[in-house]
């Protein structure tokens, strides 16, 4: 958070890059910190476990931080200095490729380690909770909000001090005091190996998806048994059969020769139906994952443009200068309350009203934060409108406080979008694809800003220019803030479809076998113990 929301600011006025593409660079770094997740859920979940993923990623971070700081702090890694770019942007000497090198090597460091870390820190930390004690069984319960309450503790600090360092220090301290924190961090982790509780990696969960797919494919002709019974290993899988997707059961069908040669435990000849279940499972959630995208695509624009809005804008209180970035801190401000309010206020009330013991389920958290996001982008449009028309017609700079609307309205949705989308992802996975599920979560924030990426270069060629420009009051940015309140909109229906349609996993019980723990579900609870009534009732309904 140190990094991205006061990065822009540097790249247009010390670099000397457009706002537009200065844009594009952030988002892209985001992007990739996001995509690279999938990488680390991967790494994680096949052979390193989380524990060992999340030491080697926090180690390589703190390598991309301190690479930051060198990039910011090496004078001939900036152009000539060139006073105020914004308006005089034509004078200015734009930062070349060589000067560039070292930045963006830096970046695309610190993403692979970030991502790692992200895709693997929340599990790591779920797994340190022993379900079998009714005591840690209730925290588990409430993790997930407290999780993402320390990250927007320690974000505020990054948006309050650090920015407020990186512009009237100099960049080279602010990040510099990142990278010593991210060692620290590194070293405290590893000081704590000893109490930790640990899991095997399970191995790669991408190879049991192909392969699944590849033999369905392989015997598309084969006719589907009479009965779902006479699929390979039915009596032994460990999830309900269920109906939806039934072209990937033939992965499944034992034809004649894995019989006679008792093949049927080979899993490159024949899939077992908890694979093929498991599969679909990931199936399932790719409808929801799509309409999660847009969402961060909207939050792009709080680490970018908005920003910019804020350099042009009355920032002063007394003498006292805001710094541009800091403005993000009313964002996570915005955050850190609601996440409180869902905990202490929302969830309580609605379990009294829906009898749920979530109260608020996943999917709604998520459609709550995609109505709020609508709403912050509307709000944007009618604020950049009025303070671009005062800044032409009057000559007079409104305050950047106006800003506070979208940045409130944005948090706001992030505390129900982020926890819900986390949530859902995790609960929705496969048991043995964790790390890989919350990848597939940070994957949509990925997506998000890579959307943001695209439609800021679309909408750069296609208006010629005209709405996003360097000087926001030439420019028209209120027009793209309302084509993402449309596209929100839409995107918002189609959720409410792929919502209403989804079914929520279920689990059967199985036995443990000797010497070994009981397995457990990823809603804290044993799988013998898990929902029993109404996993034994979601079978009797799918089967025939």
């Amino acid at each position: 958070m140190g990094i991205s929301m006061n990065l822009v600011t540097y790249l247009v006025g010390d670099l000397h890059i457009s706002a537009a593409k200065s844009a594009t660079i952030v988002t892209n770094f985001m992007g990739a910190l996001n995509l690279l997740g999938l990488l680390g859920g991967f790494l994680a979940d096949a052979k390193l476990g989380r524990y060992l993923t999340v030491a080697l990623s926090a180690s390589i971070t703190a390598l991309g931080v301190i690479l930051l700081t060198l990039a910011t702090t090496i004078p001939s890694m900036r152009p000539p200095y060139c006073d105020d770019y914004r308006r005089k942007h034509h004078e200015c000497i734009e930062a070349n490729g060589r000067q560039l090198a070292l930045l963006y090597a830096a970046l695309y460091t610190t993403a692979l380690g970030g991502g790692g870390i992200k895709s693997n820190v929340s599990g790591f930390g779920s797994d340190q909770f022993d379900v079998a004690d009714p005591k840690e069984e209730k925290a588990m319960i409430f993790f997930f909000n407290r999780f993402y309450f320390g990250i927007s503790l320690g974000s505020l600090f990054a948006v309050i001090v650090l920015v407020y360092i990186q512009d009237n220090v100099g960049r080279g301290w602010g990040y510099g005091i990142s990278a010593v924190t991210m060692v620290i961090a590194v070293v405290v982790l590893i000081c704590g190996t000893p109490w930790y509780r640990f899991k095997k990696p399970q191995g790669s969960p991408l190879t049991v998806v192909w392969r699944v797919l590849l033999l369905a494919l392989k015997k598309k002709n084969q006719p589907y048994p009479s009965h779902p019974s006479l699929l390979n290993d039915y009596d032994n899988r460990k999830v309900p059969y269920t109906p939806r997707f039934k072209f990937l059961d033939k992965a499944a069908i034992l034809d004649d020769n894995c019989a006679a040669n008792a093949e049927k435990n080979n899993p490159w000849l024949v899939s077992t139906v908890t694979h093929v279940e498991e599969v679909k499972m990931v199936i399932k959630l790719l409808p929801i994952w799509s309409t999660c995208i847009l969402f961060w695509t909207i939050y792009s624009q709080m680490t970018t443009f908005t920003v910019e809005q804020a350099t042009i804008m009355h920032r002063k209180i007394g003498s006292f200068v805001i710094p541009a970035g800091s403005f993000s801190a009313f964002l996570i401000i915005s955050i850190l309350l609601f996440t409180s309010l869902n905990e202490k206020l929302f969830v309580p009330l609605a379990r009294k009203i829906t009898h749920n013991p979530q109260g608020i389920t996943s999917l709604q958290r998520i459609g709550i934060g995609l109505v709020f996001s609508v709403a912050a982008m509307v709000g944007a449009a009618i604020i950049e409108k009025e303070r671009r028309e005062i800044a032409v017609e009057k000559e007079v700079k409104i305050s950047a406080f106006w800003l506070l609307v979208q940045f409130f309205l944005v948090g706001a949705g992030e505390a129900f979008a982020y926890v819900g989308q986390l949530e859902f992802f995790i609960r929705e996975a496969p048991d043995r694809m964790k790390s890989m599920s919350t990848g597939l979560f940070l994957s949509t924030i990925s997506m998000g800003f890579f959307v943001s990426s695209l439609l800021v270069s679309i909408v750069d060629h296609v208006t010629n220019r005209n709405w996003l420009r360097n000087n926001l009051n030439k420019g028209k940015l209120n027009n793209f803030y309302w084509l993402l309140a449309v596209l929100g909109f839409l995107n918002f229906l189609v959720f409410l479809i792929f919502a209403s349609r989804h079914q929520y996993k279920m689990q059967l019980p199985i036995e443990p076998e000797s010497g070994e723990k009981e397995l457990k579900g990823l809603n804290g609870e044993t799988i013998q113990d898990m929902e029993k009534k109404a996993s034994l009732q979601a079978v009797g309904e799918v089967e025939p």
